[in-house]
């Protein structure tokens, strides 16, 4: 029977690397993915709020805004552009108190619970929001423009309660 030699990860360059890599994603990981889910939302936030500003997005918010008991009552306070200028507001907020993370996790722990609270309201809509689901295909079916449009937020209310339990985490292990 031939001799085959057992070499280790030292003698393979590559498997050394492969190795260092594991043991630098295990060790930083939490790390780099908290960071990137913090980041993920507040661009998000920035992105959205921003096009708050535009009349396409303002027009586009009529039909799920106008139909929710929760929220059609502010047409009547304010306009269409006035609403979404508000809501702009709101969210670029939000995303500066996500983002405020770097200078006291009680920052994010409010813009956390807020953008919760946002995404809750925004999660409603599929129940008030005509063409939502699409009956003739039977459920689960769900329109395309609504329906996966609003999906989105169930796992966005994820990340929102996510960010405010692990800033109220920093927040308890600083005080202890």
């Amino acid at each position: 029977m031939p001799h085959v030699p057992i070499r280790s990860a030292a003698s393979h360059p590559r498997a050394h690397a492969r190795a260092v890599s594991l043991d630098l994603a295990e060790h930083h990981g939490r790390t780099v993915s908290a960071a990137g889910l913090y980041i993920s939302l507040v661009v998000i936030y920035g992105w959205f709020g921003g096009m708050k500003f535009t009349a396409y997005e303002a027009e586009g918010l009529t039909g799920l805004v106008g139909n929710s008991p929760l929220l059609s009552w502010t047409y009547s306070l304010f306009s269409v552009r006035d609403f979404s200028s508000l809501l702009g507001f709101l969210e670029l907020s939000i995303g500066a108190l996500i983002a405020a993370r770097l200078v006291n996790p009680v920052y994010s722990l409010v813009g956390g619970l807020l953008s919760a609270g946002l995404f809750a309201t925004t999660l409603s809509f599929m129940v008030t929001t005509p063409g939502v689901t699409v009956p003739e295909l039977g459920f689960p079916a769900i329109s395309v423009a609504a329906g996966q449009f609003l999906l989105k937020d169930i796992g966005l209310l994820a990340l929102s309660l996510w960010i405010a339990v692990d800033s109220l985490a920093a927040l308890r292990s600083t005080s202890a």
